[in-house]
């Protein structure tokens, strides 16, 4: 590993301060699994529509992630950017915008994440209507899925992979759909698909509002495979962004201590957050690590990190480190 030329740069270079935490937090990730521990890998902000697919796919087929969880948005956004990536346009000045620029983009139904606009018609329509044949079906039939099942049921469609834009193999969630990957998306109403639903269940197009299933079912899913795969190996938190994405999952761990009386369950075996979030005791996703020792989550000697910086620059040089580039 310090031969490959990624990592002998960060090596060299990344000596103090955030740039330190990274190659520390980056050793600890491969030691963790050298040892047989498992990682889990939590994806906040917009992090697909970043691209990050070009590393994170490569971790996930590497066997160096072993679940995730998602916000509802990169779920759609990785495929958005699969099936639509020719017609996305790039907006370089996007700090220098005004509201009349930001209209423009709306009558030309560009959806702007920062510098970058998913199109409405060729990303965010065409995958609703290949979804929604997959949820009337299942309404109809009476059978309920999880969000990324109809996720990766449409991946596999030749009508739409036919349409694939960019290579599937810098698509995270299909490396995700290959492995068969655990897959937890709290809060999925709060995507476009997610709003799409809402509007087909009051339409009348799909009749059962559960055919898609959400946050409860997720978390006894998430107790379910934690309490499993606790019993074999030690399970890493890597967290990318805060909010529900990392908020959810790792409290899945009090919840089975706590709620469950299973005290046996053992904590998070490392924990590391990227973000660019002002350290704060007043949220979430500005805590440092050692407030969640008294939630129960984290306990004393488990190795922790925070990066604070930009995920979309970072995430890619840890996944390099770990993989050996």
């Amino acid at each position: 590993m310090n031969h490959s030329p990624v990592t002998t740069f960060l090596k060299h270079h990344y000596r103090h301060f955030n740039a330190a935490t990274l190659i520390e937090a980056a050793e600890a990730y491969a030691a963790h699994l050298a040892k047989g521990g498992k990682m889990f890998l939590t994806l906040a902000g917009a992090m697909s529509t970043a691209e990050l697919g070009v590393s994170l796919a490569e971790m996930i087929r590497a066997g160096k992630v072993h679940g995730i969880c998602c916000t509802g948005a990169n779920l759609e956004e990785d495929v958005f950017n699969l099936v639509a990536h020719n017609f996305y346009e790039r907006v370089p000045h996007w700090r220098d915008l005004t509201p009349s620029d930001e209209q423009a983009l709306l009558d030309k139904h560009m959806n702007r994440v920062t510098d970058t606009c998913i199109p409405e018609e060729e990303a965010m329509r065409r995958i609703e209507s290949v979804i929604l044949e997959e949820w009337t079906a299942a309404d109809r039939a009476g059978v309920r899925r999880f969000p990324h099942e109809f996720f990766f049921r449409i991946l596999q469609s030749p009508g739409l992979q036919k349409n694939f834009q960019i290579d599937v193999k810098d698509s995270w969630l299909y490396a995700a759909m290959e492995r068969d990957l655990p897959m937890f998306v709290p809060g999925w109403e709060d995507s476009t698909l997610g709003n799409m639903y809402a509007g087909h269940c009051i339409s009348g197009d799909v009749k059962n509002v559960h055919t898609v299933r959400t946050g409860i079912e997720y978390m006894i899913s998430l107790a379910d495979w934690y309490t499993a795969v606790s019993r074999q190996a030690s399970i890493g938190f890597f967290q990318i962004g805060g909010g529900i994405a990392g908020d959810f999952p790792i409290c899945v761990v009090p919840m089975l201590r706590q709620d469950l009386e299973r005290a046996d369950t053992p904590l998070w075996g490392y924990f590391c957050q990227i973000s660019d979030s002002t350290t704060s005791y007043g949220s979430y996703s500005g805590a440092i690590p050692n407030e969640k020792i008294t939630w129960e989550k984290l306990g004393i000697h488990t190795p922790k990190y925070v990066i604070e910086s930009d995920a979309s620059i970072v995430a890619p040089l840890v996944f390099a480190h770990v993989l050996g580039w």
